[in-house]
């Protein structure tokens, strides 16, 4: 039962993720590949990370990595920031751009925690975070994140 619930609800934010990308497709806004959209998802999850650790994260060479963030780059979907630890080094920065695009998904994750809030108490609501934080840090060590 867990299992299926928590399926589902996983595939329901995804879902609803693509139903938006694809009304999009329509009106010509969508300008990400999936791969893209993927490669954006990773950068924005782990912070502003270099193209090694991009790489490193995706399991693939240092000079695909590039390949794909130049790409993101000439869309307009990251940036390059130069380090202020280490002037050689560059970190990738979604743009407002992307982050506008990324706010699909993101609008609808707020207004489902609005319906939780609204649907369950307070201590509830509380539990739920306490078990979600323990799945993320404790449950989850394959998925490393800064």
């Amino acid at each position: 039962m867990l299992e299926e619930s928590f399926a589902e609800v996983y595939t329901k934010f995804k879902l609803h993720f693509y139903q938006e990308i694809f009304s999009r497709f329509q009106n010509r806004e969508a300008t990400l590949t999936a791969v893209e959209t993927f490669c954006m998802e990773i950068i924005l999850a782990l912070k502003e990370p270099t193209i090694n650790e991009f790489a490193s994260f995706v399991h693939i060479s240092s000079p695909n990595a590039a390949y794909k963030v130049n790409s993101l780059i000439q869309k307009g979907y990251v940036e390059k920031v130069r380090s202020a630890q280490d002037r050689r080094e560059y970190h990738l920065r979604p743009t407002r751009k992307y982050m506008e695009y990324y706010n699909i998904s993101a609008s609808y994750l707020n207004e489902v925690i609005d319906r939780v809030k609204a649907r369950f108490t307070p201590e509830e609501t509380r539990q739920l975070d306490r078990m979600l934080q323990m799945v993320n840090e404790e449950l989850m060590p394959e998925v490393k994140l800064k």
